[in-house]
């Protein structure tokens, strides 16, 4: 197959998603497809160039990226450097070229990406893609919706409130340790742990630097979780247990920073409870296709859903393809399976 993976656009999560783009390209190449890494909001070359034949030299043609930086991306600086400086999201050449395709594999994390929007976009222009539908990526992409969609479905959620930029001077918040995040964020970019009074507008600060919405909720102490999701049925949990702080930006991307255990160390009860709020959280949420469900666990066993991620990381040591790993499926499998079942929503 002809396939575009596609990677970049205007995220914190820029640089992962290309981390996650090329990886996954080679392993489609590996398969004997014809995969292309394009950037979607740089686009490729300029509006008038040929790209009758772009595939043929897909590896040649995709976009080069280096190692993830240990800082989130300067996104203002981007947009800057696009050469046609044109206020459309998509870059130049981008749906041309994703018309081309058989599939787009969507390698995209964070923002318009995993927010639905590039989703409903393809749908109009008969794009194929990978990943979930546009309504149930844009619910799981907000955390606050999430939380409220899955409680009612019996998956249970830490307390908190959302907090919008323009009620912050009202705002009285006395339950302490918090954790303040965006409410649209990933790759815990912006997130901080907050022990007093005194920390919460700095917190306060960090997050509303990443967007206007912002999630504060109880400060869950324990252990750390996710479970990879494919067509309902969970894999196997995996535990993330970074060795200093909490699992950051940097903890999730420096080598060595955390120890990831697949299966979790855990017993069979909260395994199962875990498996179970899982599947829960991913049918409550609309999620047909693969998805990868956070969670966090206490000293008591309680389990509380943190949220979602529909375009989860897809690098060989990313935590859905170590899950996947478990029950067989190797890097490359994986790649293949996940096309496979999103197609099938058009079937």
């Amino acid at each position: 197959m002809d396939i575009v993976v596609l990677a970049g656009g205007l995220s914190s999560e820029r640089d992962v998603s290309f981390k996650s783009g090329t990886m996954v390209a080679k392993a489609l190449r590996n398969r004997g497809h014809r995969a292309l890494v394009l950037d979607v909001f740089m686009g490729y070359k300029d509006a008038e160039c040929d790209i009758t034949d772009i595939f043929e030299n897909s590896e040649e043609n995709s976009v080069k990226v280096a190692d993830i930086p240990t800082e989130a991306p300067d996104i203002e600086a981007i947009k800057a450097s696009r050469p046609d400086q044109s206020p459309s999201f998509f870059g130049p050449n981008v749906i041309k070229i994703c018309q081309k395709a058989d599939v787009v594999f969507m390698a995209l994390h964070g923002g318009e990406g995993e927010s639905g929007k590039v989703q409903a976009a393809f749908d109009l222009f008969g794009i194929k893609y990978t990943g979930n539908d546009y309504v149930s990526s844009a619910i799981a992409m907000d955390k606050q919706m999430t939380k409220n969609v899955i409680e009612k479905a019996g998956v249970p959620v830490p307390k908190g409130v959302s907090l919008k930029k323009e009620n912050r001077k009202k705002f009285k918040f006395d339950k302490y340790p918090c954790i303040v995040k965006p409410n649209c964020g990933g790759s815990s970019i912006g997130v901080t742990i907050v022990n007093t009074p005194d920390e919460l507008d700095d917190a306060l600060d960090a997050a509303f630097k990443w967007e206007d919405e912002v999630v504060i909720e109880q400060f869950i102490k324990g252990r750390e979780f996710s479970d990879g999701v494919i067509e309902g049925k969970a894999l196997p949990i995996i535990e993330i247990a970074p060795k200093q702080g909490f699992y950051d930006y940097k903890n999730k991307y420096a080598a060595g920073s955390a120890v990831e255990t697949c299966p979790a160390e855990i017993s069979t009860k909260a395994t199962t409870k875990m498996q179970t709020y899982a599947e829960k959280a991913f049918k409550a949420l609309g999620l047909t296709t693969y998805a990868r469900i956070d969670f966090m666990m206490d000293e008591q066993e309680n389990i509380y859903c943190l949220e979602a991620n529909t375009l989860p990381g897809m690098t060989p040591t990313s935590l859905l393809p170590q899950e996947a790993a478990v029950v067989g499926m190797n890097f490359e499998d994986l790649c293949e399976h996940l096309i496979k079942v999103s197609l099938m929503k058009y079937a």
